[in-house]
């Protein structure tokens, strides 16, 4: 499912009736609109003119002073980052103050187009000069709605429509005044913000307790694999103390190792320069840490570069059998194994290629061993990063783990716990479509709604359970 501005998407909006009569809106992005709705630019929504920020330096982090807000400091949701705080003095920030239900657009960049609804909740604010401010008349139109609005296929074609008119991403303040959007009778814009906010609240609760499930799968998950990685398979094996506080008691007959006795390689690639702009379409395979996940490496967000940036990095080649384990940033301690005929790949430097000794440790027994609690301690604990998490080869290198002696036993212990995780990751994968579906759904419903796609007029007043 995806946003649909030319009729109902999927079966989920079926339920929901159409307007009696359309018109013809004059409008390419827009298509046909209800027949008691108008077109409008907005510029003539607005109650003054849109609105450029503050060309200021973020420098302050002083709470008694107004916000600014920058659009980095707006997450995928539309609320601000407490991590990104950033303020500007009282005077200067006076000017560029915003008032509750102010929408915020994103000018250039990769985050044009981005919008942010401003509620006083969140405290005196101003905005930077990459963003342009949109003050709704509020005779006209609600700016929640027009902020919803800004989250339909019909924003998004506009944009694209933009787009081909200009080299590079840049949307203006004379741009933004001229898009043209479809505006109901004030007391239906009320009526379908109502119907929106109960039933996205629906989805969302939904959504919540869908991923909490895949939290509790995921922690069934690792206490599996930290079991058999610290216990084995045989319950009734004796004993010993390991010596080590995190491992407790293992095996009688396995041993305590540091992982630089059992790796041939820790280090890690780089960046070459010019960073994405040497990217190319197909080529040799680059590894980052969005590529690195426990369940194994993900393609899909994957980058190329050409031959020969590869052979200028073939110290950083990764190879089949190979353990990838992120070492810097939100996804430190996150790993994958490399699997068999697996291409010609590189890594960036934020991913270190642990490559190891076959005679003495199974690969995939090592990434199960560093996916574990245990290990998985160790390197939060190891932390060096100042502005960012981190680790360093050297403190890779002296993780200690617990193992077998016996080869043998290292890889039934890895085929057990293939096995068993199998069903949990089947399952885990079942809830995460759920939830994109459900995200879909929000994104046609509210789509639909704003753009008069389907009547909701009746359902703020008998609703319905979805």
């Amino acid at each position: 499912m995806s946003r649909d501005g030319n009729g109902q998407s999927g079966n989920g909006l079926r339920r929901f009736k159409r307007y009696p009569a359309y018109k013809d809106s004059g409008v390419e992005w827009l298509g046909n609109i209800p027949s008691h709705w108008d077109c409008n630019r907005l510029k003539h929504l607005s109650s003054e003119a849109l609105k450029y920020g503050a060309n200021e330096s973020a420098e302050l982090n002083d709470t008694t002073q107004p916000r600014f807000i920058r659009i980095t400091d707006i997450d995928g949701d539309g609320r601000l980052r407490d991590e990104t705080f950033r303020s500007l003095p009282e005077a200067v920030a006076r000017p560029f103050l915003l008032r509750e239900g102010d929408v915020l657009f994103a000018r250039s960049g990769g985050t044009v187009g981005k919008t942010f609804l401003y509620q006083k909740s969140w405290g005196k604010a101003c905005f930077a000069g990459y963003l342009i401010r949109f003050r709704a008349d509020t005779s006209k139109c609600i700016a929640p709605f027009v902020w919803r609005f800004t989250k339909t296929a019909a924003y998004d074609n506009w944009l694209s429509s933009v787009f081909i008119q200009a080299t590079i991403q840049n949307v203006s303040a004379e741009k933004y005044a001229n898009f043209a959007l479809s505006v109901p009778p004030i007391d239906e814009q009320e009526r379908i913000l109502r119907f929106l906010d109960r039933e996205t609240k629906k989805i969302d609760a939904l959504v919540v307790k869908l991923e909490r499930l895949i939290g509790l799968l995921q922690e069934k998950r690792t206490a599996l694999i930290s079991h058999a990685v610290t216990k084995g398979l045989d319950p009734t094996v004796p004993m010993k103390d390991s010596g080590v506080e995190w491992l407790g008691q293992i095996p009688a007959h396995w041993d305590v190792k540091r992982l630089k006795y059992l790796v041939s390689r820790v280090g890690s690639g780089k960046t070459p320069k010019g960073g994405a702009e040497i990217y190319v379409e197909k080529g040799i395979l680059f590894l980052r840490s969005q590529n690195i996940h426990f369940t194994g490496l993900r393609l899909n967000d994957v980058v190329h570069i050409d031959t020969q940036i590869d052979a200028e990095m073939a110290c950083s080649r990764v190879l089949p059998n190979d353990v990838l384990l992120n070492i810097t940033g939100a996804s430190l301690g996150r790993c994958s194994l490399v699997p068999d005929n697996f291409p010609a790949a590189n890594v960036n430097q934020h991913v270190c290629v642990i490559r190891p000794r076959k005679e003495k440790i199974s690969p995939a027994f090592l990434h199960d061993c560093l996916s574990s609690r245990a290990v998985q301690r160790q390197i939060f604990s190891s932390e060096n990063g100042t502005s960012r998490e981190g680790l360093n080869f050297v403190q890779v290198s002296q993780l200690v783990l617990a193992m077998p002696r016996s080869k043998t036993e290292q890889c039934e212990i890895a085929r057990s716990i293939r096995f068993r995780t199998a069903q949990l990751d089947k399952l885990i994968t079942k809830v995460r479509d759920g939830i994109d579906k459900l995200r879909e759904y929000r994104t046609a419903l509210i789509s639909a709604a704003v753009t008069g796609k389907i009547d909701v007029r009746e359902e703020t007043t008998s609703p319905k359970e979805v």
